[in-house]
């Protein structure tokens, strides 16, 4: 028996390959196959099922494609009613893989269709769990993701618990949990960074599995401080739930190669976003007007995702040379189709055709706290609430990136505005944002506020107390 898992960081999202005598099973694919393809080819193995856990929020699974091109079957569990073929499996049923099992668990709770797989290795022994996302490392799933249901999300975490307590709870302790996600996914809310553990260390340590929790105090738990899914969550539900294009097609489509001149005019005749992918530094120096810049080398997929509300947006893009199909690929994973080619040459091939640039003003951590000295200033921390409660400069307006557009009126045009995050990142997608909406008075903080909290200005200097006046 092998089980590998496929743990892929910028959405901090565990797929997992397992093969026996010949079979694989391969479960909660992520939307690009042929790494799995070429797996089991490598291994001489046939991949027998594509397990799903669930319908998942918060990236496109890879189960149509995957399914069509080994000739597996799709499985789900009993409460799932997908628009394609698929095996909607019994609580308790038994998928037999080579010489080992998978006993399908129904665990409804995260959502109403979610299952758990038990896989009994070939003495019949259970070995592991792949808990989708009932039961996360340090957590368990949010009860609030469910597509067009009717139950409340109090309701969805009383079924949460009693699925923890009678399908999973009871299992021995060395059983070892794969979850679909780690920290970093906004599927859950206290997740560790470690991506599989014991189910006994995780009864020890998990505040959702304490032995003496009443039904009232876990629903209280789960559901407290709960911040709104993101946007694009509901669509991927549709997607995943219906079916989707074909990702070859869709990379064909993005990975076209457009001149400068016929950049320009994509984005004319079409209203598409121009999306530069390159890190914030570089986006600085130069680009081109009113684009938006969400870096490859961050949390790309899932900003795309909170920033970007229509999922058939039509986006042209520019990169850093030889990252082309990483881009178009990040994008398919949560449900971005529709990109129509990028930027061939980068910007060398835009300024060398005399097309017209812009660019952001950034300055360092050191310099940002010597103007504070000067002069009062209108500071925007676009960290999450948490972040901002934790630290921040004082008078500073807490405006966290996901909310950005919905919040524009709160920022004056008129007046100067500093930008940070906690590094960097975020601050220069807020900045490019803000820009393509009129704002001309920017000024990025490089390095934001850990930078801002290690410079040797003494601490009054980090007081805005002019805020919005």
């Amino acid at each position: 028996m092998k089980v590998e898992q496929i743990y892929t960081g910028c959405l901090a999202q565990g797929a997992y390959y397992i093969e026996s005598q010949g079979e694989a099973v391969i479960i909660d694919p992520l939307r690009e196959i042929k790494p799995y393809l070429l797996k089991a080819e490598k291994n001489g193995a046939k991949i027998k099922y594509v397990l799903e856990t669930h319908f998942h929020a918060d990236f496109v699974s890879g189960h149509v494609d995957l399914a069509q091109a080994a000739g597996a079957e799709i499985v789900f569990g009993a409460a799932a009613a997908p628009s394609f073929p698929a095996h909607l499996a019994q609580d308790g049923e038994v998928l037999k893989v080579g010489e080992v099992t998978f006993q399908v668990l129904h665990t409804p709770g995260h959502t109403p269709e979610s299952v758990t797989y038990l896989l009994k290795d070939e003495t019949g022994k259970d070995y592991a769990l792949f808990t989708g996302d009932t039961l996360f490392i340090g957590d368990v799933g949010r009860p609030d993701l469910a597509a067009k249901s009717d139950l409340t999300q109090e309701e969805l975490a009383g079924m949460l618990y009693d699925s923890l307590r009678n399908k999973i709870m009871p299992l021995d302790d060395d059983v070892l949990v794969y979850p679909a996600h780690g920290a970093g996914s906004a599927c859950g809310k206290n997740m560790s960074k470690e991506t599989f553990d014991t189910l006994g260390h995780q009864k020890q340590t998990n505040y959702a599995l304490r032995a003496d929790m009443t039904k009232a105090e876990f629903v209280q738990e789960v559901t407290d401080g709960l911040l709104p899914p993101p946007g694009y969550f509901p669509l991927n539900v549709q997607l995943n739930k219906q079916g989707y294009a074909n990702i070859e097609q869709v990379l064909t489509n993005g990975l076209q190669p457009l001149s400068a001149q016929a950049f320009e005019a994509m984005v004319k005749e079409t209203g598409a976003l121009v999306l530069d992918t390159r890190k914030p530094t570089v986006f600085a120096a130069q680009h081109i007007p009113n684009s938006i810049n969400i870096g490859i080398d961050g949390s790309f997929a899932p900003w795309v995702g909170e920033l970007i509300p229509d999922i058939q947006q039509p986006i042209v893009f520019v990169s850093d040379e030889g990252r082309e199909e990483e881009v178009v690929t990040r994008l398919a994973r949560v449900g971005y189709d529709n990109t129509l080619g990028y930027l061939q040459g980068g910007l060398p091939a835009w300024t060398a055709a005399g097309k017209e640039t812009a660019s952001q003003s950034s300055i360092s951590a050191q310099e940002f706290a010597q103007r504070l000295q000067e002069s009062p200033a209108l500071v925007v921390d676009v960290r999450k609430p948490g972040e901002f409660d934790a630290e921040h400069i004082e008078g500073a307006l807490n405006v966290p990136l996901s909310n950005l557009n919905e919040h524009l009126p709160q920022i004056p045009k008129e007046r100067t505005v500093y930008l940070h995050c906690a590094g960097g990142y975020r601050s220069m997608i807020a900045a490019s944002i803000l820009k393509a909406r009129g704002f001309s008075n920017l000024v990025d903080v490089a390095g934001g506020y850990k930078a801002i909290s290690e410079t040797q200005i003494p601490r009054t200097a980090f007081v805005c107390p002019s805020s919005l006046k």
